[in-house]
């Protein structure tokens, strides 16, 4: 299958991605989890009271969603590094900016339903393209008025929403679950959803979700299979400290792989819901040694990289790392189960099938995944479509390959702001 996709002109400046000469020695701490950072702020602004959000990731993504709370009422002091958020009463006619995260569009819809008012969503251009349809229809079964059925599209608040018994198909993200649950508690009837479709991808997710709403004292029953019911009553105010992103330790990781070197990420959490940790089976299965110890998580990498044939089904935001390292290897991989990652920042898997083949891989695209065999990659111009996990895979195919430019290293502000600078650094470059 070919999905192709049209990558725009490189920016003025494509970033020169460093190229390892040696293997790669480094020890490194990683900012915050956003997945985790914006649930935090989400469940803080519901709260009884005041909550404080330790070691919050400053990035894009969490400043929209800091910004879209902050639009509806919360107060939300951002200066240090540790943020308190106080809950007031929501408000409407606001304006929320939605940039491109997906957080943004489908977790605070259901707060605007909370509010009085008029709320109105809109984002980045490539923003409308992604689905949110099933959050606002689902919303709307709920007992709340929407124009719209994407980006952009209004929220009629009225300080109130009815909740209940819902069905949606969440086959597309697991965000249109953990949308409904982390307001459910402060919904009349607090809400009972069941999903009826295809599996629901990043099931690490939705387990993150319910996690965070048990720890501010939330009800919820996870016991039956594709169905979650969040009972109504008080959000308990919390101090949270938000651990390291691990999906944003991939590339770090990877370093270790394609060199031959041994790459430690300080503070590894020994139990965790983040799809990220993954990383140390899927590493392991390439051929990497893997340590974790009180101090963070060791990757020693090997003398070659062993192909891989893995279902990303639940981590799917791995994918364009993962394939990074597959057209390096010795031997051909097939990463299935992750068609759901079309509907990404970008089409993730023919905008990995056009720029691993234009460097020289051999890629073959299909529905719901990529088959990979081994290949001469050569130097060439890669290009991020925006998406920060794809400027990661160029960022590691250019340690490996002299010579990859990525046309927009920018787009990892999404995550991780400081992030050509801490990749040099890792590298020993000034």
């Amino acid at each position: 299958m070919t999905n192709a996709v049209t990558a725009e002109p490189p920016r003025a400046g494509a970033w020169a991605a460093p190229y390892a000469r040696t293997p790669v020695h480094a020890e490194l701490s990683l900012p915050g989890s956003k997945s985790l950072t914006n649930r935090a702020l989400v469940l803080a602004s519901l709260a009884s009271g005041p909550s404080v959000v330790r070691r919050a990731l400053r990035s894009r993504d969490t400043s929209l969603m800091a910004g879209a709370l902050a639009a509806l009422g919360a107060d939300i002091d951002t200066s240090g590094d540790d943020w308190t958020v106080t809950p007031a009463a929501f408000v409407g006619d606001a304006r929320v900016d939605c940039g491109l995260a997906g957080t943004v569009t489908r977790f605070v819809p259901p707060i605007a339903g909370l509010a009085r008012g008029e709320v109105a969503f809109d984002g980045d251009p490539h923003m409308r393209n992604r689905p949110v349809g099933e959050v606002l229809s689902a919303l709307r079964a709920l007992g709340v008025r929407i124009d719209g059925d994407r980006l952009p599209f209004v929220v009629h608040g009225s300080g109130a929403v009815p909740g209940g018994q819902v069905v949606l198909d969440a086959s597309g993200s697991s965000q249109f679950v953990s949308a409904l649950l982390l307001a459910g508690a402060r919904f009349d009837r607090g809400v009972d959803v069941l999903h009826d479709g295809k599996p629901v991808p990043s099931q690490p997710h939705i387990e993150m979700t319910v996690a965070i709403l048990r720890s501010h004292g939330v009800e919820v029953d996870d016991a039956e299979p594709d169905r979650w019911r969040v009972a109504p009553g008080p959000i308990a105010p919390v101090d949270l400290t938000i651990e390291p992103d691990l999906s944003n330790a991939a590339p770090f990781l990877a370093l270790a792989a394609v060199t031959g070197g041994s790459v430690t990420v300080r503070d590894w959490p020994k139990a965790t819901t983040q799809a990220g940790d993954a990383l140390r089976d899927l590493l392991a299965r390439m051929g990497c040694t893997v340590d974790l110890t009180d101090r963070g998580l060791t990757v020693t990498g090997p003398g070659t990289i062993s192909g891989l044939d893995a279902d990303l089904h639940d981590v799917g935001e791995l994918t364009p790392v993962v394939a990074a390292l597959c057209a390096l290897a010795d031997g051909p991989s097939y990463l299935r189960g992750i068609g759901h990652i079309r509907g990404h920042e970008t089409d993730r898997l023919a905008a990995l099938a056009t720029e691993l083949t234009a460097l020289g891989a051999d890629v073959v695209e299909h529905a719901d995944g990529l088959e990979l065999r081994p290949g001469r990659l050569h130097a060439g111009l890669f290009h991020a479509y925006a998406d920060h996990r794809m400027a990661h895979a160029g960022a590691v195919l250019g340690a490996a390959v002299e010579g990859v430019l990525v046309d927009d290293v920018d787009a990892t502000s999404k995550t991780f702001p400081d992030f050509p600078r801490v990749w040099a650094s890792a590298l020993g470059v000034s």
